[in-house]
């Protein structure tokens, strides 16, 4: 009789409700989880519920999460709600206190909603914030989204020149192979440097930390090297000081005119993205050259960035996508599905909802919690 009560009560636990959200911000086409990812959820003992339409950017339809086992409906009230672009502020006001929110969250923007999310009540877990452990790898949603980013810029890049990327050789002659150079070698600068080599063109990697020069070379491309050591913690680069800024951009006003594309990708977290290619940089490349800035959305890399457009400079086209993953939908928001639900398994415990905040990666990408900035 003990053995079927323990049961009846285990039964009668409330499953805990993951609410998968339409995401509104323009241009926003990911989802943060998909159907394949949503079943693997399920039967973890995981409730899903799929706002109306939430896939409907992403090229996935009601039916498809109906059909891996999730309901429509109210995915605002769930217990934890997941999302891809930051709350805005009518967002927030769906959610009530004690509920938890998974996304992008933008700690360090200027922008940045934690306040409001705090003021709410809510228990929020930045993907951003992630640590960069290998057994959080699975989790970097940074790193995945990057990934999809440093691809579309080589395609775009691409579109835009008025030469071919790889060498071609015919019956009028031979075209030269395009030099590229991608400034800042993290994750989308690795697969910009891979993408641009797949296409046939002679890729350059440059960033300050001198550590990642056998990565650029293991991807097939060349390395330059200016001298500088800017790295710093967690993967990322440091700021410069005012004579390596000074340093490194008279060497690079130099090499960069050499180059028939140059992509930038250079992030300093918290910061304005870092001026690399100044108005005289511009000036001195050969008509026709393209630029691809993907730091637009914190102040471009380039002095004539303008950030969301393409503009042609001294016979020069400067193109700064923004949220460069929305524009693949599909694939991101595949991967980053997975860096969710990874983030979400680790904090259930026998099915409930139970974060162990003495877990690094737990504590690390939680930036509210008990109506607290963390």
């Amino acid at each position: 009789m003990e053995t079927t009560q323990s049961a009846e009560s285990s039964d009668a636990r409330p499953r805990v409700v993951v609410g998968v959200v339409r995401e509104s911000n323009d241009g926003e086409r990911r989802v943060a989880l998909v159907p394949k990812v949503v079943a693997s959820l399920i039967k973890n003992g995981v409730d899903v519920v799929v706002e109306a339409g939430a896939g409907i950017g992403a090229l996935i339809p009601d039916e498809s999460f109906v059909e891996a086992g999730a309901s429509i409906g109210d995915a605002w009230s769930a217990n934890v709600v997941v999302k891809v672009a930051p709350p805005s502020d009518a967002e927030i006001a769906k959610l009530t206190s004690g509920q938890t929110l998974i996304g992008f969250l933008a700690p360090r923007n200027a922008d940045t909603k934690i306040g409001a999310l705090k003021d709410a009540g809510v228990q929020g877990f930045a993907v951003e914030a992630i640590p960069r452990i290998s057994r959080a790898q699975v989790m970097d949603a940074l790193s995945s989204q990057a990934n999809v980013a440093g691809y579309k810029a080589v395609l775009l890049a691409a579109s835009e020149s008025t030469r071919f990327f790889p060498m071609l050789t015919t019956a009028a002659g031979t075209v030269k192979p395009a030099t590229v150079l991608i400034l800042g070698v993290g994750v989308a600068g690795l697969q910009a440097l891979a993408t641009a080599k797949r296409l046939g063109g002679r890729p350059t990697g440059y960033d300050v930390r001198p550590e990642v020069a056998d990565q650029v070379r293991s991807v097939g491309a060349q390395w330059l090297d200016l001298g500088i050591d800017a790295a710093g913690e967690g993967g990322y680069a440091r700021e410069l000081t005012d004579d390596e800024r000074a340093a490194q951009q008279q060497a690079l006003e130099k090499a960069i005119q050499g180059f028939d594309v140059v992509i930038t990708t250079a992030l300093v977290p918290g910061r304005p993205a870092p001026r690399l290619v100044t108005a005289a940089a511009v000036e001195g490349m050969k008509p026709g050259s393209v630029i691809i800035d993907m730091a637009g959305e914190t102040g471009g890399n380039c002095e004539l960035t303008e950030p969301g457009q393409t503009v042609v400079k001294h016979g020069v086209t400067i193109a700064s996508p923004l949220n460069l993953p929305a524009t693949m939908p599909e694939h991101a928001s595949e991967l980053y599905a997975k860096n969710v639900s990874a983030l979400l398994e680790l904090m259930l415990k026998d099915g409930a909802f139970a974060p162990d905040f003495t877990d690094q990666v737990v504590a690390d990408s939680c930036v509210t919690r008990d109506k607290e900035t963390v």
